[in-house]
């Protein structure tokens, strides 16, 4: 497989060159890093909106209204939705025709399904590169939605510029969403099915907390929608603009990228490590480590220690 083709193919605007390098990406490819070096000139002009709440809370009906909304601004959309892996394939259990069905025609659309593939926080750690790819595409805005899982689905902040929770009138106690860390990410609350009783209640009660919590220049802003109908999605989206506007003018967003940029390093570097010393391993590269292990001489821990100390072997392994 040519992956400098795929990637030049990919940035001509071939979709199915995108799908592939997404799946490369996905699925750990040893040349996973390789591409994702070749794009990063290209990255950097997409705006990111993170979605995430508890289940139920209509997240994907929302967003799918939310793209409406931008396609009818002409800006160009990607979605990444990140859903729960099946316990059989570790795919995801939700698919893109399933979610999205009104843009999936839409050439100006990209919608990926993702599977969480047991990592927790609510977002896959192939996320930021999928993300990156939908960037290098061209995308203006790149939609990210998180599965539900309550209190761990957090890391959505580290990838979105801004962060929509979203929840619904029968959610519960607010105190849940401050304890969940939620008050803190959001810089947008939506209180969605709002024609529920109780939707005014909850945003009452949110708005009293936010009082509480410090600003730094941005007041956070408490909406009621339907997305099913549609109704204040055209609100939310002018909230998004002026988070963009006012991130922008604070400088937060160059910031931001300064700090992604040594997170992507240190990850990046973390998985090209592990990838090429595991290969050294199915070489025979620790041989005698493993003996030892089977035979219980050695515990794990003390094995890796004694590794790390042979800097010439993991030398030698790193280079090749």
């Amino acid at each position: 497989m040519n992956v400098e083709k795929l990637v030049d193919q990919m940035l001509a605007g071939d979709r199915r060159a995108l799908a592939r390098l997404m799946t490369l990406v996905e699925n750990g490819h040893p040349a996973t890093n390789t591409i994702l070096s070749r794009i990063h000139a290209h990255c950097g002009q997409a705006y990111v909106v993170g979605f995430t709440g508890p289940p139920g809370a209509g997240k994907s009906t929302l967003v799918d209204r939310f793209t409406g909304a931008l396609r009818a601004r002409g800006y160009s959309v990607g979605i990444v939705a990140v859903d729960p892996s099946s316990p059989f394939s570790g795919g995801a259990v939700l698919g893109d025709r399933i979610r999205m069905q009104a843009h999936y025609l839409d050439e100006s659309v990209f919608i990926r399904s993702m599977s969480t593939r047991g990592s927790h926080g609510g977002l896959s750690r192939t996320t930021r590169q999928i993300v990156e790819l939908l960037d290098a595409f061209g995308k203006n805005f790149i939609l990210v939605e998180t599965v539900g899982v309550g209190q761990t689905e957090l890391d959505v902040m580290r990838v979105a510029d801004t962060t929509v929770v979203v929840l619904v009138p029968e959610a519960g106690d607010t105190i849940q969403t401050m304890k969940a860390g939620l008050l803190e990410i959001a810089d947008i609350f939506v209180v969605n099915k709002a024609d529920r009783e109780g939707a005014n209640r909850i945003k009452v009660e949110l708005e009293a907390m936010l009082q509480l919590r410090p600003t730094a220049g941005w007041a956070v802003p408490v909406l009621l929608t339907r997305a099913i109908t549609g109704d204040g999605v055209e609100t939310l989206l002018e909230k998004v603009m002026e988070h963009r506007a006012w991130r922008e003018k604070a400088g937060l967003r160059a910031r931001s990228n300064a700090a992604v940029r040594q997170e992507e390093f240190l990850l990046a570097l973390e998985e090209e490590i592990a990838r090429r010393l595991a290969a050294a391993a199915e070489r025979g590269a620790f041989a005698d480590v493993f003996d030892r292990l089977r035979q219980g001489t050695i515990d794990p821990y003390r094995a890796a220690l004694e590794v790390v100390e042979q800097s010439d072997v993991i030398a030698d392994a790193l280079r090749t």
